[in-house]
């Protein structure tokens, strides 16, 4: 029995309302598209007739919501000022490149060098899908990692972060069970064309469906639309196809839990909850400073004789650009006036500090309520020449939100790089690999600098704090241990000296008697 809907029902899923709702102001903000900013909160941009609702004027929580800066009904005869500062976006990449802008170490419980070696190459294809999801959690609370393969593109399993506003999730407690993906194919003639994906342990379930805008419509088959007849060889009598893991083939890793607005639930909880007004207070503050500078351009007034007739019905202009003028039938001479003294220049003052400093007030609560200092997205004080340790105590806030994010992190990935691992060995066993738990170990956020780390190093060995292998470890702290004994044995070979008994020719040089056990030191 296929286990994806067989009738026609409403769709999207009712409990999916809630959670695509948040996903819809949040996608806005992340996008940052004025089109979308106005429709999700009924406003008007300049170029977009959208039509103003009547609860934009009424009371309540609805009509504040409203009256937003992108909410608030449109002014009719007036030049459309707004603007929009892509800051939710980067803090979105930021939150990116906290996780993972430098790779988790991945490494099998058991030592297999073809199942390692196999993983690291696993891990190069991931980085990339997993850099993508950790941008894509910042403003959806979470993401869907999904493996698959296609042997005609790729020989290795593939990677694809899903956005979370077009699935079904299925829990038991915070653990993912199963999850139905939807994706519309086409919508002509009344009629949505959609296809379902449908995740169990160790089965894919694929249906297509022609409905309607809100309901699913009747089971056809995948080869009546182009857009799902590939998948029709694919699935066997049941409609479904074996990954060859014992788990699903998708992981849900959430931002950060526990989720405030949706209480109980186990999806993520967005870096925006909580900041969305104080977005629209900094477009707001923003536009305002640009409609200033609009409003403050210097204006000439002139007398009307000064004015080039066009024309009959034509009007009448001033040319700002012209070097001669003539006399004005002796009325300068009679009054005494200069030509200047009937030119007046008029230009407001513009107020670019208040905005400014407006703006950056706002900037740096939002940033604090998303989780992260201010010095993360450049501003304070800024100095080149500072240590990790000096850098982690002025970010605090965002490395404390970093160790915390990275613990919702581990255990997700652990699981879905063990996944990954079953469905590589299923679909290519030419490389027999040994499927196996997964450890996950993070870099550092931040490292010193190399002038910094070699500065240390040096101060070790005068005092004689440090071994040269402790030395060769602070240098290359991603070197694997037959790397630093290599590099101790060069080192002590091209400075015979760092070692007495080499110096001294009680103990020889590696060349001379690698395989020799060496003796004793006399007394």
């Amino acid at each position: 029995m296929v286990p994806l809907p067989d009738r026609n029902i409403p769709w999207p899923p009712k409990e999916t309302q809630r959670p695509r709702e948040l996903y819809d102001e949040w996608g806005a903000w992340y996008g940052g598209d004025p089109t979308e900013l106005a429709r999700v909160y009924g406003g008007s941009t300049g170029g977009v007739d959208l039509k103003t609702h009547p609860w934009q004027y009424s009371g309540g929580v609805r009509g504040t919501v409203g009256r937003l800066f992108w909410g608030a009904p449109p002014t009719d005869g007036q030049q459309p000022t707004r603007l929009h500062v892509p800051l939710a976006s980067d803090i979105a990449s930021v939150n990116a490149d906290l996780l993972y802008a430098e790779p988790p170490s991945l490494t099998v419980a058991e030592e297999h060098q073809p199942t390692q070696e196999r993983l690291d190459v696993l891990l190069t294809t991931m980085h990339s899908a997993l850099i993508e999801g950790a941008e894509i959690c910042s403003p959806y609370g979470g993401v869907f990692q999904r493996a698959s393969w296609n042997t005609a593109v790729a020989d290795h399993i593939i990677v694809e972060p899903i956005i979370p506003d077009c699935a079904a999730p299925e829990w038991s407690g915070q653990y993912l069970t199963a999850v139905t993906f939807w994706r519309v194919l086409s919508d002509e003639d009344g009629s949505v064309w959609r296809h379902l994906e449908r995740h169990e342990p160790g089965r894919v379930y694929h249906g297509l469906y022609r409905g309607t805008e809100d309901r699913l419509g009747r089971v056809a088959a995948l080869q009546d639309h182009p857009g799902a007849e590939g998948l029709a060889p694919l699935v066997d009598s049941n409609g479904g196809i074996s990954t060859g893991a014992r788990g699903l083939a998708v992981e849900y890793f959430p931002n950060m839990r526990p989720n405030r607005l949706i209480r109980g639930s186990a999806l993520g909880r967005s870096d925006y909850q909580g900041v969305e007004q104080l977005f629209d207070s900094l477009d707001e503050t923003w536009s305002a400073l640009v409609r200033e500078i609009r409003l403050a351009k210097a204006r000439l007034v002139v007398p009307d004789s000064f004015l080039d007739n066009l024309g009959r019905g034509q009007g009448q202009r001033f040319d700002v650009d012209r070097e001669i003028y003539k006399g004005v039938n002796g009325m300068l001479q009679q009054q005494g006036q200069g030509l200047g003294d009937l030119l007046q220049l008029i230009q407001p003052a513009i107020r670019i500090d208040e905005h400014l400093a407006g703006a950056q007030a706002l900037a740096e609560q939002i940033v604090r309520g998303a989780g992260f200092s201010a010095q993360t997205f450049g501003e304070g004080p800024s100095d080149v020449n500072v240590t990790a340790t000096e850098v982690q105590h002025r970010e605090r806030r965002t490395f404390s939100n970093r160790a915390r994010k990275l613990g919702y992190q581990t255990g997700p990935l652990k699981r879905f790089s063990r996944t990954v691992l079953e469905m590589d060995a299923h679909v290519f066993p030419e490389h027999r690999i040994r499927p196996q738990p997964v450890m996950v170990q993070w870099p550092d956020g931040v490292q010193d600098a190399p002038e910094a780390t070699a500065r240390t190093v040096q101060l070790w060995e005068a005092a004689g704090a440090a071994s040269t292998e402790i030395r060769v470890r602070a240098i290359h702290p991603d070197w694997h241990d037959e790397q630093v004994v290599e590099e101790v044995t060069r080192i002590q070979e091209e400075n015979p000296v760092i070692n007495p008994f080499v110096a001294a020719g009680i103990i020889p040089r590696q060349s001379e008697g690698a395989d020799e056990e060496p003796p004793a030191p006399a007394g």
